[in-house]
């Protein structure tokens, strides 16, 4: 690709941030949810579910826009060891975003519980009940759930690494402010 993006297009940078805020609700929600026998504990499945459904269409919106867009590259005199971590990593996002909301519909498919989103919107179970594959995919739903929480820090550490260690403009390829004149040593 000749036409290299230095920045990530607007709605691709729109939908990083209005899934990161979601995907930390979600784990917090999460938390929440099996911490709790409260009568909290129903409208938080149902924000978590419909959350969830939510999460999953919008990766898929956000790879088709990776396909289209690209993305910037990363700096050139980044580590290989680095580069081959953000690769890496970046695949392990996309991958529990789309992998943790079907382990989510298929628990609750393997349990006979209806899944039913805000507004009425139900998903048609396409799982057979079974208490053993219920149980299964809660464990792999929750293991998973803490994984994406420790690679949610991991990013995190890294966005933060390359903005104010690093200082290389990782940053502010994704950044939700626009894009400030930097200003050019002197020699």
């Amino acid at each position: 690709m000749t036409n290299v993006p230095q920045r990530f297009a607007p709605i691709q940078r729109l939908l990083h941030w209005l899934m990161a805020i979601c995907i930390i609700a979600m784990l917090f929600i999460g938390i929440g949810m099996v911490s709790t026998v409260a009568q909290k504990y129903l409208p938080l499945i149902l924000i978590h579910k419909t959350l969830g459904v939510a999460l999953l269409v919008l990766v898929l919106v956000r790879l088709a826009l990776r396909l289209h867009f690209g993305a910037p590259p990363l700096p050139a005199d980044l580590p290989a060891t680095m580069k081959l971590g953000a690769r890496l990593s970046h695949l392990l996002l996309y991958g529990f975003m789309i992998v943790m909301p079907l382990l989510g519909l298929g628990m609750l498919w393997a349990a006979a519980y209806p899944v039913v989103l805000y507004s009425g919107i139900r998903i048609p179970a396409l799982l057979p009940q079974s208490d053993h594959a219920h149980t299964l995919l809660w464990d792999v739903h929750v293991y998973l759930g803490l994984a994406l929480f420790a690679l949610v820090l991991l990013h995190l550490a890294a966005a933060l690494f390359h903005a104010l260690v690093r200082r290389d403009g990782v940053f502010a390829t994704i950044s939700p402010l626009p894009e400030r004149q930097r200003m050019k040593p002197t020699e």
